[in-house]
C-alpha cells in the first residue's frame, strides 16, 4: 500500500482451497431474502430501482453488457443504505414484540397501538451521511428518535439532510471509526439502540440484519436481468467500505449461484483500503487502516473491516482493488455524460468508483494484466451498482462541471 496515487490490486488465488472451512452464506438464502423483500414491499415508498443498460459504453469498452443498478432512486433518499437500516430496525422491533419479521409490516410498526407497546426508543448510529439519513428516516416514520454522529470533514449538506429527517445529528472531530465508538458509548449510557453497519466482537446481530436488508437490491437486479432476457452477470464490481454492503451482494451471489457465481471484484479508496490491506496480509484476519482518511469517497472512508462482512469477502471475492480518488471522479463524469442513447446516471463519488475502475482496466495498457486475470472480454456481462446519487450536490458539480480530480 506504498503508493496511494496508483491503482493497486490483489487477485485471490485460493478460492478453491479449503471449501469446507469457508464462511457460511446461509443467512442470505432464498427463504430469508423473500422475507426481506416482502418487508420492504410493505413500505408505501417502495419501488424497484432502475437497472440501466449502458449499451454504447459496453461497445466502447469491448464487453458484451454493462448494467448499472441505480440506487439514487431508493425511497427518495438518494442512496441504498435505508434498505439495511430499516430492515434491522424492523427485525429489532419485531423481536421486542415477540414476532417473526414475516408477521409484521412497516405500517403495523407505525401504528399507535404498536408504539404504545414499544414505548420511546432512540436509535443511534455513526455515518458519513447515507446510512445515518436512512436510520433517521426510519426512526421518524416510526415516531421514534435518532441520534447521528458524523466524522470530521463530513459534508454540511449531508448533515442538514439527516437533520431534516428529525435526527439529533452533529459532525464530530473524530474519524469514522472513532465516531462509531462514540455512538456506541452514547447508546450504552443513554439506553439507546445502536444500529451500525459495521460489526465487531460482541456486536454482530444488528449488523447481520443490515447486511441482509441490503440484499433486496441485488435480488431485484437479478429479476430485472431475467426480465430483459439476458444471461446472468459474469462480473460484479462492489464498493467496499467496512465491507457490509459488499458482503451482502457477494454473499447473496454465493448462496444463489455457488460455483457459477460471477467473478466479483472489491473496490476501495486508497486512503481507506482496509479490505485490500487485509487481503494482502494473507493471514485470514481483518486489518485496520488508521488515522485520517481524506478521500472524496466519503461512504467508503472506513478503516476497520466489519467482522461479519470480512469472512465473506476473504473467502469468496476474486480480487481486491485500491484506487485513488480520480477513479471515482472519472466514473461520475462517464455516467453524467453518456454515449449515444445510453441513459444519464447521476452518481456520487462512492457510487461511481466501480465504473471508473472498469473503464480504466479496459483502457489502460498497464492494467491489461489485471483485465486478463479477471477475464474481462467481449463475452463479459458486467453488473455495477450506483450506491448513491449526488448526496453532496456542490461536490458533484465541482467534479463533473469543473473537472476536479482529473484522470491523467
Amino acid at each position: 500500500m506504498a503508493n496511494k496515487n496508483k491503482i493497486q490490486y490483489a487477485v485471490n488465488n485460493s478460492l478453491k482451497e479449503n471449501n469446507h472451512n469457508k464462511t457460511s452464506t446461509a443467512f442470505l438464502d432464498k427463504e430469508i431474502i423473500d422475507k426481506i423483500r416482502t418487508f420492504h414491499k410493505g413500505f408505501s415508498q417502495y419501488e424497484i430501482t432502475p437497472l440501466q443498460s449502458l449499451d454504447e459504453l459496453a461497445k466502447k469498452l469491448e464487453v458484451k453488457n454493462i448494467w448499472i443498478k441505480d440506487e439514487s432512486y431508493r425511497f427518495n433518499l438518494n442512496a441504498f443504505k435505508v434498505l439495511g437500516g430499516s430492515y434491522a430496525i424492523g427485525k429489532y422491533l419485531a423481536e421486542k414484540l415477540g414476532l417473526d419479521i414475516s408477521e409484521i409490516t412497516f405500517d403495523k410498526l407505525k401504528s399507535e397501538e404498536t408504539k404504545t407497546i414499544l414505548g420511546d426508543i432512540t436509535f443511534v448510529t455513526a455515518t458519513d451521511g447515507n446510512h445515518g439519513r436512512g436510520i433517521a428516516w426510519a426512526a421518524r416514520e416510526l415516531g421514534q428518535k435518532s441520534v447521528v454522529y458524523m466524522p470530521k470533514g463530513s459534508s454540511q449538506i449531508r448533515l442538514e439532510n439527516i437533520r431534516k429527517e428529525g435526527a439529533d445529528a452533529s459532525i464530530t472531530d473524530l474519524n469514522y471509526d472513532d465516531s462509531v465508538r462514540l455512538a456506541s458509548k452514547y447508546a450504552d449510557e443513554n439506553n439507546g439502540v445502536l444500529v451500525q453497519d459495521s460489526s465487531w466482537e460482541g456486536y454482530e446481530e444488528i449488523p447481520t440484519w443490515i447486511i441482509q436488508g441490503y440484499a433486496t437490491l441485488i435480488d431485484e437486479a437479478m429479476d430485472q436481468i431475467i426480465e430483459k432476457g439476458e444471461d446472468m452477470p459474469t462480473h460484479v464490481f462492489l464498493q467496499a467500505g467496512v465491507g457490509s454492503f459488499a458482503a451482502s451482494i457477494l454473499g447473496y451471489l454465493e448462496a444463489r449461484f455457488k460455483e457459477n457465481r460471477p467473478i466479483t471484484i472489491m473496490v476501495e479508496p486508497s486512503e481507506a483500503a482496509c479490505i485490500y490491506k487485509s487481503a494482502l496480509e494473507n493471514d485470514g484476519n481483518p486489518h485496520a487502516v488508521t488515522g485520517d482518511m481524506p478521500t472524496i469517497m466519503a461512504g467508503l472512508a472506513c478503516g476497520e473491516p466489519s467482522t461479519v462482512g470480512w469472512g465473506i469477502l476473504r473467502d469468496y471475492a476474486n480480487a481486491y482493488i485500491s484506487c485513488p480518488d480520480y477513479v471515482a471522479a472519472k466514473g461520475m463524469r462517464i455516467l453524467g455524460n453518456p454515449l449515444g442513447n445510453d441513459p444519464r446516471v447521476i452518481s456520487g463519488e462512492s457510487g461511481a468508483v466501480g465504473l471508473g475502475i472498469l473503464s480504466l482496466i479496459k483502457e489502460q495498457e498497464d492494467l491489461q494484466e489485471l483485465a486478463n486475470k479477471l477475464k474481462l472480454d467481449k463475452n463479459s456481462n458486467i453488473l455495477l451498482i450506483n450506491t448513491e446519487g449526488d448526496t453532496d450536490p456542490d461536490g458533484y458539480r465541482r467534479i463533473v462541471w469543473d473537472g476536479e480530480y482529473p484522470s491523467f
